[in-house]
């Protein structure tokens, strides 16, 4: 009997510790912050501006993907780039332990690196912590004859009238320039036909025909978005589109021709500009198999980020499995003495 209380006493206070030991590394997740701060701005100094001739990557919706991902950051180092942009759905929702997930990654990459802003970022009171972490929402930069625009399009319904009138501004002054790229996360309109066709663009439609307009009427050179997990090219009236969304996330169809994971890589010159795609390693376009790779991806993500508080969890609810039952051994045996 008093081996038993015994037993249920150091079980007591191994669970004590454990829980002490897990509040004072989540005080400490919650109070360490990220190594950046308004990332985009100083990533943009590194730039070489100067430079006619260059190129850059390319590539959209990783959302917190892990090996595939990686698989691309280590592709992306061996090209001969200036940079690269991540068009945006950077996390699978803007919790800061997410944001450091995808931090801890593209810190692996050796070239200055931009995000453009997408509507996974502003879930959970992310938008805050995106520009904490990368600053202004949406913003221009130059290199050699080349005009960027960045966009924030993360509400999926349009820009609203200010940053629209900041755009018209923005591309009054790119008229200087040979070449003009906008980069957005949400397309104008959706480029799939068929049962495929659901609406993943804005969701204003009158505004998107509104920005398609300007956007021809200023000789906009490219329009870069994602968003539609995978990949399409194409015209919006006279402007050339190319919607690239498969940097890691889940892909969204079966066709070979448009779902695979991929990136780009830019190539700008006085002769004109070159869009070379770079496939990487995709699930085969069985149903079962994107089915369990869809899971796997997610659940591997999960563990990655919420590593220990899953082993805590675990191990808090079989040390409570246990003591009940060894409490409840100790009643039937006093029953028993009784």
């Amino acid at each position: 009997m008093g081996k038993m209380k015994k037993r249920i006493g150091t079980f007591t206070y191994i669970v004590i510790v454990i829980v002490l030991f897990a509040s004072i590394i989540k005080i400490h997740a919650k109070l360490s912050k990220p190594k950046i701060h308004n990332n985009n701005y100083y990533e943009l100094k590194k730039i070489d501006k100067s430079k006619k001739d260059f190129s850059f990557a390319i590539y959209g919706d990783n959302k917190n993907s892990a090996k595939t991902f990686d698989n691309l950051i280590q592709k992306v180092n061996k090209e001969n780039i200036q940079f690269s942009i991540d068009l945006g759905d950077l996390v699978y929702d803007g919790e800061k332990e997410k944001f450091k997930f995808f931090i801890n990654q593209f810190e692996k990459l050796n070239k200055p690196f931009l995000t453009v802003i997408g509507n996974h970022e502003i879930k959970d009171v992310g938008r805050g912590n995106y520009y904490e972490l990368f600053g202004d929402f949406y913003y221009s930069f130059t290199v050699g004859d080349c005009y960027f625009i960045a966009l924030d399009t993360a509400n999926e319904k349009n820009i609203g009238e200010e940053q629209f009138e900041w755009l018209k501004s923005e591309l009054q002054k790119s008229q200087k320039f040979k070449y003009r790229f906008v980069l957005m996360h949400v397309p104008l309109f959706d480029p799939r036909k068929g049962i495929e066709k659901r609406g993943h663009s804005l969701e204003d439609v009158a505004f998107a025909q509104k920005l398609n307009n300007l956007f021809d009427q200023e000789n906009v050179t490219m329009v870069f978005a994602s968003h539609i997990h995978g990949y399409y090219s194409g015209k919006w009236n006279k402007t050339p589109f190319i919607i690239t969304g498969g940097a890691g996330a889940e892909l969204m169809g079966t066709d070979k021709d448009h779902y695979f994971y991929h990136y780009l890589v830019v190539k700008v010159s006085d002769n004109g500009i070159k869009y070379e795609l770079r496939k990487l390693k995709s699930p085969d376009f069985e149903i079962f198999d994107r089915i369990m790779h869809d899971i796997w991806l997610y659940a591997y993500a999960f563990l990655a980020i919420h590593f220990i508080d899953t082993i805590l969890a675990v191990g808090f609810i079989y040390l409570f499995i246990y003591i009940i039952f060894l409490n409840k051994k100790w009643l039937i045996l006093n029953i028993k003495k009784k």
